[in-house]
């Protein structure tokens, strides 16, 4: 008894079957968590050390080398990068893609521990987190008052915002930018400090000595104990101004001197090296991070209920509002590919009721839809998936599919029904009939997928989730063919004359096409050769196309904002800096497109950058990325003493790096040799005009000031090297030496000189330095100064200095030939010792591509092996395969009628649709061998078999077809990355459904060897 046969018998188990999965899988939808892409882990992390005020040399030798040295030791380590710059460093890790992150975590951790003894003594501990694009915030909240100073929003944020955000569910991580620590300030009077014969290091060790809370035990008293505190610490900067300086260089001060004699201290906040704008408004940013596989969307809904709720407590002068919540493109990418599905199937059932003409059967086809693509749901979420991009496009790609089960089964059905036997008699014999084709159709389209999971990368991480989802509502579709589909026709299929008029319309043309169809290919049997040689020439001149179509990594896709880096001249204060910045701002609220704009005046990343800002801008979707990026960066670059370099916010964190379509390094023994051949590079890379906006921040120059201690004279005065770096250091970078307690959290007390006194060196000139012997010398005595031009950032890649550049694609170019350029450009231009590296979307470009080509020759082996064991022929599965060649032609066409691109979502068209067109082949090929089985000779099983299975091919590639025209619509959010894909479908599905209607014929029948020899 066969599977059909049971549930036929058994109708009772069937209904069973359909309405359980259809009802856990509606659960496990609701349960599932919403994402733009798939929550995985990438095998990168990031280890960030600040070391205040440190040179960008200093960073490189004191702290990225001997952590280098230190945890290049562990296992699985595929690259390092490391970036230093003023007083940070970054140190990016990234491990082979099967290397568990937690546990390389762990094992960098371990690694960093040993290597703290090598660094600095007064630096930041190391920190180490994940680096995943899915990490980033999903809601980004403004914070600003017109009525209250800066100090004051500082201690709201930090005190009644951030913590309320932080214990929502399914937020892992509240950030905030643009704040700045509250701090007691206390700015040094070079010329009170010389008058009375102290130096900075005597007013820090004052406020050591001075402030100091230890625990002081217990007293035990009769029956009580009681602890012991001493309250040495100072709260307050009255409190602090008051404390007496009792010591000079050691020795005691007889001199009743108190610290405000010699300093200004009072209640300030940190140094300001960041500068926060909305609008042309200050502010707080917060970001709110949500945990790993939690839903976006009602993550970023119950932090926006949040912000409502302290809208309600908060003083009326502080405003609390969402800047951007990046969950609303997710919500509607979601929703458009949910109504994608809907108008997919309801486009289905259309084709399904036009060709069969009864109510009955379409509904029985249609049903197939909910039990295959809801029951899906089960596996997705048990598998740990997420409702993103990929897993509801591959469902929507999928809904044509897993109807074809269905067609072919009911068609066959139907055809008993038409001949006179009753409902359960057609439906037992049809089943029985095409039970193999059924099953061979899924195997040759889950085989083609399962390479899939070989793909390298991160990319392959992403698509292994779209493989998976279409292979399991592939084989629920089976499941629900074999088993559900005959059942429910034996229980209410009917075979009633169709009187309306359109569908006898329909059944009139598809008799017609049928007869036509007979004619022709009995035609083309009788001149087999050359119908061949011409379908082959087709074939290879299809094949050109591949050097019209542009070749990309991925669409550039609407997320309505751009990101602007902006740069002033090299060492520009941040005043200067932040007064070209409000040029732009005005500028940008000029263009009728923008919604608002986010600045950040400093960067994202910390201090030193003071010549660098980001700007972010928002937009009405209803606008051309390429018109806007142009426009935006000709307008910025129009204001005198700015560089402004756009780039689109096009979701390219599938190609990781730094989000550029064009990004590689350079390498070199000789850094200065290395920096001429980058200089030499960009320009030989602007003059072929296939890139806008190269740049590279790593061979910027940042004016520095050397001061460089007389070591002879220094001995000669018995002036040791460290208190001469210590005073420059206290006076210019300050000095934190103690934490004062405020309202339950701890704060620094900074000490330094006044910001004035630091727009030059003059104050070096009243500076004194304390000998061994008790005695002041003038530090200019000691110093010499010499202007340099430093390094902004100094770029590391496996341990070797490197210069990294980025550029985008210029109108009318594309990705493909951006990067075929540059590759010959290193190759002829480049002097000897200088190499060029591809990095980030670039390497991934080519990387993802030649995985893709991988899988499609693994899919089509799989699928040769799975149809011969099937078969058990070695030539009836190449005949079947034959399809696979006018596919990539129809998809080449139908990309370049419809103006997209070769990308990777255009590629994964394709890869499904090498599964989808063996469908035909296989019914046509499995029935000709059931009729020569019955006897018919060779020609007339062809062709009896070729006119019996035009109608269900016929039937499946309509409704394939019909299926990817919603997603081939450019409508909505996220319509950039549906469109190629469907596209892709469109043309090889029409196109193999033509050709192969004649060729597989025409091989079977030319090389098919008889059923005797088989």
């Amino acid at each position: 008894m066969t599977l059909s046969e049971f549930s036929i018998k058994n109708h009772v188990f069937a209904w069973m079957l359909m309405i359980g999965l259809i009802f856990f899988g509606a659960l496990a939808y609701d349960k599932m968590g919403i994402s733009l892409n798939p929550d995985i882990d990438f095998p990168v992390a990031s280890i960030r050390v600040a070391y205040e005020g440190a040179a960008v040399d200093v960073m490189e030798k004191n702290v990225i080398d001997p952590i280098e040295e230190s945890i290049i030791a562990v296992q699985g380590i595929r690259s390092v990068e490391s970036t230093a710059s003023v007083g940070q460093a970054n140190i990016n890790v990234e491990f082979e893609i099967k290397k568990d992150i937690d546990v390389a975590v762990q094992e960098l951790q371990s690694r960093l521990l040993s290597a703290t003894r090598n660094l600095p003594d007064d630096i930041d501990p190391p920190v180490i987190v994940k680096n995943n694009p899915e990490d980033r915030p999903i809601v980004y909240l403004i914070v600003y008052s017109e009525q209250l100073d800066r100090r004051q929003i500082m201690f709201l944020v930090k005190d009644k915002i951030q913590d309320r955000f932080s214990n929502i569910s399914g937020v892992s991580e509240v950030s905030v930018f643009g704040y700045v620590d509250p701090s007691i300030r206390v700015d040094l009077d070079t010329k009170k400090l010389s008058y009375y014969e102290l130096t900075p290091q005597d007013i820090v060790q004052t406020i050591r000595n001075e402030h100091a809370e230890l625990p002081a035990g217990w007293i035990e008293r009769d029956t009580k104990e009681e602890s012991l505190r001493v309250m040495g610490e100072i709260t307050s900067a009255a409190e602090l101004e008051q404390l007496v300086i009792k010591n000079r260089g050691g020795q005691a001060n007889f001199i009743p001197l108190r610290i405000k004699d010699v300093a200004h201290v009072y209640d300030g906040l940190e140094e300001i090296r960041r500068i926060s704008r909305v609008d042309g408004r200050k502010t707080v940013a917060i970001g709110v991070r949500k945990q790993r596989g939690a839903n976006s969307v009602q993550v970023a809904s119950d932090v926006i209920t949040r912000v409502k709720e302290l809208q309600q407590i908060l003083p009326p002068e502080l405003k609390l509002e969402v800047n951007f919540d990046s969950t609303e493109f997710i919500r509607e990418a979601v929703a458009e590919l949910v109504f994608t599905i809907i108008l997919s199937a309801l486009l289905t059932a259309l084709v399904c009721w036009l060709f069969l003409g009864s109510l009955s059967a379409t509904l029985n086809i249609i049903l197939a839809i909910p039990t295959s693509v809801v029951g899906s749901f089960i596996v997705l979420y048990w598998l740990g998936f997420t409702l993103n991009t990929f897993t509801l496009l591959g469902l929507s790609l999928a809904i044509g599919i897993v109807v074809d089960d269905a067609i072919i089964m009911l068609e066959n059905i139907f055809r008993y029904l038409e001949k006179g036997k009753n409902r359960v008699e057609a439906a037992i014999l049809g089943s029985r009939e095409i039970t193999f084709a059924v099953i061979a159709t899924t195997a040759a389209i889950v085989a083609i997928f399962l390479p899939v999971a070989f793909m390298k990368g991160i990319v392959g991480q992403f698509f292994f989730q779209f493989g998976v989802t279409i292979s399991v509502a592939v084989i629920l579709s089976t499941i629900e063919a074999l088993t559900l589909a005959p059942m429910r026709l034996s229980r209410f299929g009917s075979a009633k004359p169709r009187n309306i008029k359109i569908i006898v319309w329909v059944n009139q043309l598809v008799e017609r096409l049928g007869q036509i169809y007979h004619t022709l290919l009995n035609k083309a049997l009788q001149h087999r050769r050359s119908v061949l040689l011409v379908s082959l020439c087709l074939f290879i001149a299809s094949l050109s196309l591949f050097w019209v179509l542009k070749i990309e990594f991925a669409p550039e896709q609407n997320e309505q904002r751009s990101f602007i880096y902006i740069r002033t001249a090299q060492g520009s204060a941040l005043d200067f800096t932040d007064s070209k910045v409000k040029e732009i701002e005005q500028y940008v609220a000029t263009l009728p497109w923008v919604t608002r704009n986010y600045v950040s005046v400093g960067g994202f990343g910390g201090g030193g950058k003071t010549n660098t800002a980001v700007m972010i801008v928002f937009y009405d979707e209803d606008n051309d990325l390429v018109t806007m990026e142009k426009e935006l960066r000709e307008g910025i670059n129009q204001i005198e003493g700015v560089r402004g370099f756009v780039q689109m916010s096009t979701s390219r964190s599938l190609g990781g790096g730094r989000g550029y379509p064009v990004e590689l390094t350079l390498q070199g023994n000789d850094y200065q040799a290395l920096i001429a051949a980058t200089k030499t590079f960009i320009e030989e890379m602007k003059a072929t005009k296939a890139m806008v906006g190269i740049n590279s921040e790593d061979i910027e120059t940042k004016p520095e000031i050397q001061i460089s201690p007389n070591r002879e004279k220094a001995k000669e005065y018995g002036v040791p090297i460290a208190d001469i770096t210590e005073t420059v250091q206290v006076l210019y970078g300050g000095v934190k030496p103690v934490k004062y307690s405020f309202e339950g959290r701890r704060y620094d007390v900074l000490v330094k000189l006044p910001e004035q006194k630091r727009k030059s060196l003059d104050s070096l000139e009243a500076i004194f330095v304390r000998n061994n012997r008790s005695e002041l010398v003038p530090l200019r005595e000691l110093v010499t100064l010499k202007s340099v031009d430093a390094p902004l950032n100094i770029f590391r890649e496996d341990r070797q200095r490197s210069i990294r550049i980025n550029a985008n694609i210029a109108a009318g170019s594309s990705q493909g030939e951006a990067l075929q350029i540059v590759q010959q450009l290193g190759a002829s231009k480049l002097p000897a010792g200088i190499n060029l590296k591809l990095s980030g979307s670039s390497e991934t470009f080519y990387e993802s591509f030649e995985s893709l080509i991988i899988v499609m020759l693994i899919g089509i082996i799989i699928a040769y092996m799975v149809l011969g064991a099937q078969f058990n022929s070695f030539l009836d599965p190449l005949i079947v395969l034959v399809a696979m060649p006018f596919s990539i032609s129809g998809a080449l066409l139908g990309l370049w009628l419809g103006g997209q691109s070769i990308n990777i979502y255009s590629m994964i068209g394709l890869i499904l649709l090498l599964g989808i067109v063996k469908k035909n082949s296989i019914m046509l090929v499995e029935f000709a061998n059931q009729l020569r089985d019955q006897g018919q000779p060779k020609r007339e099983a062809t062709l009896n078999a070729a006119a019996v299975r035009l109608r269900p091919i016929l039937m499946t590639s309509i409704a394939t077809m019909a299926a990817a025209i919603p997603p081939a619509l450019n409508f909505g959010p996220g319509a950039e990355t549906r469109i190629p894909m469907a596209l892709s479908i469109l043309g090889g599905v029409a196109v193999s459904t033509l050709l192969t209607l004649i060729v597989v014929p025409l091989l079977y029948e030319w090389l098919s060897p008889e059923r005797d020899e088989v």
